[in-house]
C-alpha cells in the first residue's frame, strides 16, 4: 500500500465524526434501490437451440482457438491448465473453459462508499449505469464538441442526482483536455468525490487499473478492498476471438485484487461476427467462456459478468444500427446462455444511432431498454446519455433516458394481487355509475399508484402553449440546469479527500503529459 493510501487510512480514524456531521446537515437526494425483478425473463431459444449453440461454442474454442496476443504469462497459464497452445493461439479442449468458469460467483455485492447505495449484481437484480466512452458531448446550446473534464464532472453530478440510476459508471465521456496517461486519475477522483454511488475502474492500461485499485484503497481502506468488491470494470474482447494484452493486463489486475470485471465481446454483426443470430451467439459464448475462464485462472472466485454488446450493421453505409429485432434476439439468447452458465449478465442500454435526441433516438432507445429488462440483464451499462452510436454523451438525452428508467423499475415490480392490489374495497365503495377519484382506496394509494415522469409534459394544450410550447429537448435542457444548480457533493472525510488529492498530484507529477 502506498504512503498516500496509508495516510488516507489514518485520516479515517480521526475524521469520521466530521464526515458524519456533514452528512447529517447535507441535502439528501432520493435514489431508488437497484431493481429486483418480479416478472419472468423472456426466453427466445428452446432447449435444442441452446444445446446446439453451446456445443458449437466449445467446438470453436477447441478447433479454431482464440488469440492471446503479446501475453506470454497468459499462454503459460493456459498451457499449465491443459490447453493446446500454438504460438499465440490457444486451443481449449471441450469442457475445460466451462469447468474453469464454475468457480466464478453467481452474484456479488458491489460496495459503494455510502453503504445504502450498495448494489447486488446477479440473480433477479438489475443495476443501471450511465453511458460509457464517448469522446464527444452535445447539449442544446453548445452543440456537438469534444468532451472536457468539466463535462465529465457534470455527468457524474447528473448521475448522482438521478433518482433511477444506481451506479456512477466509468468513462461517462472522454475528457480530451486532460493527458491520455493521466485522465483516468481525474475521472476516478470525480467518481469518488462527487458521488457516493458505486463506480467503475480504468482499463486502458494495466498500470491505470492498478491506480484504480490504489485509489479505491484510499477511499475504502486497504483491508476492506482486499475482502470486498468495490469496483466493476469493462474488459472488451477484440472480436473475433482475440484477447489483447492491454485488456487482459487490466483483467489480471482486477482479478488478482478480487474486483469485478465485465467480460464483453464487442460485436457488430456482419463485420465482427456472422450475420445470423445463432452464429453470433456461438461466437459470443465462445469469447465469454475463454475470458471468464482466464479470470478464474488468475484467481478462482474472482467476480465476473457475462457481457454482450451486440449491434447489427447497415449493409448500405456500414454504420452500426441499434434497437433492431436482430439485436433483441441476440440479447435475449445471450441472457439464457449466461443464466445456464451461472453468471451475472451485462447487456442493453439507451442505444440509438440518431445524431439528436429526437424521435429516432426515442424509438431505438425504448426498444433497447425494454428488451434489456425482459432479457434478464443484471448490469446495464449505457442506460442513459448515449447518442450517435456511442460517439456522443448528450446532456439532454442523459436526463431524458434517466427519467424513463423509472418505467423499468415499475415494470419490474409485476402485478400485485394482495388485498390492496385487488381493489375490491374500491369497487364496492364506488359501485355502478360512480367514480374512483374520491374513494378511500384511491386516497390511500394515489401517491404511489402510478409512475410519474419528472420531465415529460402532460399539460393541456393551452397551458403548454402559454408556457412557451417547449419540446422535450428544451424541457430536458432546463432540467439539466436545475439538477446541476441543485447539486451538492455528498459528505466525504476530509482526510480521505486530502489523501486522494495527494495521490493524484503525486502520480501526475511522476511523468510528462502524453496525448496519444
Amino acid at each position: 500500500m502506498s504512503d498516500v493510501a496509508t495516510a488516507g487510512r489514518r485520516a479515517r480514524g480521526g475524521g469520521g465524526g466530521a464526515a458524519r456531521r456533514a452528512e447529517r446537515t447535507g441535502i439528501s437526494f432520493d435514489t431508488a434501490r437497484f431493481i429486483e425483478r418480479n416478472i419472468p425473463n423472456f426466453e427466445i431459444l428452446n432447449e435444442e437451440a441452446l444445446q446446439i449453440i453451446e456445443w458449437n461454442a466449445e467446438t470453436v474454442l477447441e478447433e479454431i482457438g482464440v488469440n492471446f496476443l503479446e501475453n506470454p504469462g497468459a499462454l503459460a497459464l493456459w498451457k499449465a491448465a491443459g490447453a493446446d497452445v500454438r504460438g499465440e493461439r490457444v486451443h481449449i479442449p471441450r469442457g475445460l473453459a466451462r469447468k474453469l468458469c464454475a468457480t466464478a460467483p453467481r452474484s456479488f455485492t458491489q460496495h459503494a462508499r455510502n453503504p445504502a447505495r450498495n448494489v447486488e449484481i446477479g440473480g433477479k437484480s438489475l443495476v443501471l449505469a450511465p453511458v460509457y466512452g464517448p469522446p464527444f458531448v452535445r447539449d442544446r446550446e453548445g452543440g456537438r464538441r469534444y468532451a472536457t473534464i468539466e463535462d465529465f464532472r457534470n455527468f457524474v453530478k447528473l448521475g448522482y442526482m438521478s433518482k433511477w440510476l444506481h451506479h456512477s459508471g466509468g468513462t461517462v465521456c472522454e475528457p480530451t483536455d486532460v493527458a491520455v496517461n493521466k485522465r483516468h486519475l481525474d475521472m476516478l477522483h470525480a467518481h469518488m468525490t462527487l458521488s457516493d454511488k458505486p463506480f467503475m475502474g480504468s482499463v486502458t492500461e494495466p498500470v491505470r487499473a492498478a491506480d484504480s485499485v490504489e485509489m479505491a484503497k484510499i477511499l475504502f481502506g486497504s483491508d476492506f478492498v482486499d475482502q470486498n468488491t468495490v469496483m466493476t470494470s469493462l474488459i472488451n474482447i477484440n472480436s473475433p476471438l482475440t484477447f489483447d494484452s492491454v485488456m487482459m493486463g487490466a483483467l489480471e489486475v482486477y482479478a488478482k485484487a478480487g474486483q469485478a470485471a465485465i467480460i464483453s465481446p464487442f460485436i457488430v454483426g456482419g463485420a465482427m461476427a456472422p450475420v445470423t443470430v445463432a452464429g453470433t451467439l456461438t461466437q459470443v459464448l465462445a469469447e465469454v467462456l475463454a475470458g471468464v475462464a482466464y479470470s478464474q485462472l488468475i484467481r478462482p472466485g474472482a467476480p465476473v459478468i457475462f457481457g454482450a454488446f451486440v449491434t447489427s450493421i447497415d449493409m448500405n453505409s456500414g454504420a452500426p444500427t441499434f434497437g433492431t429485432p436482430e439485436a433483441a434476439h441476440i440479447t435475449y439468447g445471450a441472457g439464457q446462455l449466461a443464466r445456464r452458465l451461472g453468471l451475472p449478465y451485462r447487456s442493453g442500454g439507451s442505444f440509438c444511432g440518431s445524431k439528436l435526441p429526437d424521435a429516432q433516438a426515442a424509438y431505438e432507445t425504448s426498444n433497447s431498454l425494454n428488451m434489456a429488462l425482459l432479457a434478464g440483464v443484471n448490469f446495464m451499462l449505457h442506460a442513459c446519455g448515449w447518442l450517435e452510436g456511442g460517439l456522443v454523451s448528450s446532456y439532454e438525452k442523459f436526463v431524458m433516458d434517466a427519467d424513463q428508467l423509472g418505467t423499468l423499475h415499475h415494470l419490474a415490480k409485476g402485478v400485485s394481487v394482495d388485498e390492496n392490489g385487488q381493489g375490491m374495497d374500491a369497487i364496492r365503495e364506488v359501485g355502478p355509475g360512480g367514480h374512483y377519484l374520491g374513494c378511500a382506496h384511491t386516497q390511500a394509494n394515489f401517491k404511489s399508484a402510478f409512475w410519474r415522469s419528472d420531465l415529460l409534459d402532460y399539460k393541456p394544450f393551452e397551458t403548454w402553449d402559454e408556457e412557451g410550447a417547449r419540446d422535450t429537448e428544451q424541457l430536458a435542457s432546463e432540467r439539466v440546469k436545475k439538477l446541476l444548480g441543485d447539486y451538492q457533493a455528498p459528505a466525504l472525510d476530509e482526510g480521505i479527500r486530502e489523501a486522494l488529492d495527494a495521490y493524484v498530484a503525486q502520480k501526475k507529477a511522476a511523468e510528462p503529459d502524453a496525448f496519444i
